[in-house]
């Protein structure tokens, strides 16, 4: 594992990276990053080189103030393919991640040959008057464990199980996840119409147990994507790179190998 620091304008932008082959941008949920816990980087950089920023706010990365949006980010990490001229690129995002990596799609489509949005936010899909994800800022700890996993019990939140500087990136993450998703809520009212934009083959993939993203949500927001499919995984609730990364990983690997084996077929043909 390599950790790195980037200045992007006046954004010191952390990104770690791992593995080698063919480059993957791996765009994490709200809870961050934490190299050291994350198995499915790890199963993922098995195959892969795979490319994790911390977004703004999150983990070592600063947050400005005129920072506020998961647009900004999107700028961020696309100016972070620039740096390691990465024209092409595939991209998984989680969650909040889905959401940057669908956002960033819009924006540079020929960028990315395959994109992973694993249970992805950031769309609105119901009325205005009702919220299409729960409202986790409004819930303990133990209700959102519950909407967030299979197994709640096994991931249950225990301080005394981190150091003192890990609970303090804890508390930053979850203080920036709410400046960036609050007003309006996990959503940019926006990008629903932009969606039309992304070109590349996309997988949106959802826990069977999932109780923050729905399925309906899932299919809503693939219905808006010209070229996507829906799967679930069972027994997995939001985060499934936390509660089940080998699963997890082998899906993703599994689609994003179809890009390498067209090319190989395509230079052979050639």
């Amino acid at each position: 594992m390599k950790h790195h620091f980037l200045h992007i304008g006046d954004v010191e932008l952390e990104w770690h990276e791992m593995g080698e082959g063919a480059p993957v941008l791996y765009l994490h949920g709200g809870q961050g990053f934490f190299p050291d816990d994350d198995a499915f980087a790890t199963q993922l950089a098995k195959t892969r080189r795979v490319i994790v920023p911390s977004h703004p706010g999150f983990g070592g990365s600063s947050l400005p103030e005129w920072l506020d949006s998961m647009t900004d980010i999107a700028h961020v990490h696309l100016a972070l393919l620039d740096y390691l001229e990465l024209d092409h690129v595939d991209v998984v995002g989680s969650s909040i991640g889905g959401w940057i990596a669908a956002e960033m799609g819009t924006m540079a489509p020929d960028r990315f040959d395959r994109i992973v949005l694993a249970a992805p936010v950031g769309i609105k899909v119901g009325p205005v008057d009702r919220l299409d994800v729960p409202d986790i800022f409004a819930m303990s700890q133990e209700q959102v464990a519950r909407i967030y996993y299979h197994d709640a019990g096994k991931f249950r939140f225990d301080p005394s199980a981190h150091s003192d500087e890990t609970l303090a990136t804890i508390l930053r993450n979850r203080e920036t996840l709410t400046l960036l998703t609050w007003e309006p809520y996990m959503h940019n009212p926006k990008l629903r119409h932009r969606l039309r934009r992304l070109s590349a083959p996309t997988l949106i993939l959802r826990g069977s147990s999932d109780g923050f993203v729905s399925a309906d949500y899932a299919n809503s927001f693939a219905r808006l994507i010209s070229n996507a499919s829906v799967e679930t995984i069972e027994a997995a609730g939001h985060y499934l790179a936390e509660e089940r990364p080998d699963v997890f990983a082998a899906r993703v690997d599994a689609f994003l190998a179809q890009t390498r084996t067209n090319k190989t077929l395509w230079r052979n043909v050639g």
